[in-house]
């Protein structure tokens, strides 16, 4: 009566147990125990800031951890089920068995995108900044769209936002953001929307309801960690202060307190407006401009892997990843996995775990191209 479900669930199970073997369990266990006893140490809080990053790091060990045993009972639970429902021979209870089902394997297949972090900056915070391109109100209203999708993501995922610049656009949307996510494996979720997002739609802003493409880039950064050095000369630093403006309620005054760094040799500029101390302010818009060069300096790195690869047809930084098409039929499509998906609406809402989940074989794959260089 219940065989498909019970080749199902069989799947599922081999599928659980693939990955635990995937996931060195034994590895992040034991990273709990190192940073327990730091926790156990008497002067351990005394500097608080540091001991609230022992703490989410904590939190996102165990939570590796415990999510197969979670997954495990889960299993234990619908097999349980199907064996009653079998017994009783009650066809009323194929609904519940399916849903629990569905939610078992949405559970594992998130499971799966964990085993896909490779990059040891995965597990950081993600600095994320959206700018629009050319085209005024529409560009900008993109943009903000792309925002909140993203703020939507995060919301999801119980990750912890902090908007950390904020400019509203002339009519709508927004002419820049910035916001910081904390969370686990924050950047390595969050580093696939990375590039250039493509809109197609009928503007709401076009009184003769034309068709337009708007187009807004997305950067995504690694918070840079407190162990790498990134040297920053005072000398080659401008500093300019300004007032506070836009999200941030009453945490933002209208006092001189936000504060724009330029990075002279570079030419990188950022900007901070979120707290209500300067130098607060300051100290945050110099970490983001660490984060910015150490990831100049990768991404140099990334080029040079990028010429010993037979082909040479990889998305380039800063290109067009991924076009939204509203009108005149509706689908998202990502450059350079090939997914695709009819549903935008919830795409748009917060829904990128298809998007990221197939970013991270491609990338995984892509890397695994790299020859090394002949002699």
């Amino acid at each position: 009566m219940y065989e498909d479900e019970r080749e199902a669930v069989a799947e599922q199970v081999e599928k659980l147990q693939e990955l635990i073997a995937c996931l060195n369990i034994d590895g992040v266990r034991k990273s709990i125990v190192d940073i327990e006893a730091k926790m156990a140490a008497p002067d351990f809080w005394n500097d608080q800031e540091e001991a609230q990053k022992y703490v989410k790091r904590l939190k996102a060990h165990k939570a590796i951890v415990n999510t197969p045993d979670e997954l495990q009972r889960e299993v234990e639970d619908v097999q349980t089920l199907i064996e009653l429902a079998e017994e009783a021979q009650d066809e009323s209870m194929r609904p519940e068995i399916n849903g629990q089902m569905e939610s078992l394997q949405k559970k594992i297949d998130r499971l799966e995108m964990n085993s896909l972090f490779t990059d040891p900056r995965d597990d950081h915070a993600a600095i994320i900044s959206i700018h629009p391109g050319a085209g005024g109100t529409e560009s900008c209203d993109w943009a903000d769209m792309l925002y909140r999708m993203i703020t939507r993501f995060c919301e999801q995922r119980e990750m912890e936002v902090e908007v950390l610049y904020h400019q509203p656009g002339d009519e709508a949307g927004l002419k820049s953001a910035t916001i910081k996510v904390t969370g686990p494996n924050a950047y390595g979720l969050l580093k696939s929307e990375e590039g250039v997002h493509r809109l197609v739609r009928i503007s709401p802003f076009d009184s003769n309801a034309r068709r337009h493409t708007s187009f807004s880039a997305v950067e995504v950064l690694a918070e840079v960690d407190d162990n790498i050095e990134i040297e920053v000369r005072e000398e080659d630093i401008k500093m300019d202060v300004f007032r506070s403006s836009g999200a941030g309620g009453q945490k933002v005054n209208k006092t001189s307190s936000a504060v724009r760094l330029t990075h002279i040799p570079s030419g990188i500029i950022v900007s901070c407006q979120i707290e209500r101390s300067q130098h607060r302010n300051r100290a945050t818009a110099l970490g983001m401009l660490k984060a910015k060069l150490y990831d100049m300096e990768l991404k140099k790195q990334e080029e040079e892997l990028n010429a010993q690869r037979e082909s040479q047809q990889d998305v380039a930084w800063g290109s067009q990843i991924r076009s939204y098409v509203l009108h005149p039929y509706q689908m998202i499509k990502d450059h350079r996995t090939s997914m695709e998906t009819g549903n935008v609406t919830k795409v748009l809402d917060g829904d990128l775990d298809p998007f990221i989940a197939a970013y991270l074989k491609w990338n995984l794959e892509r890397r695994s191209k790299i020859k090394p260089m002949q002699n």
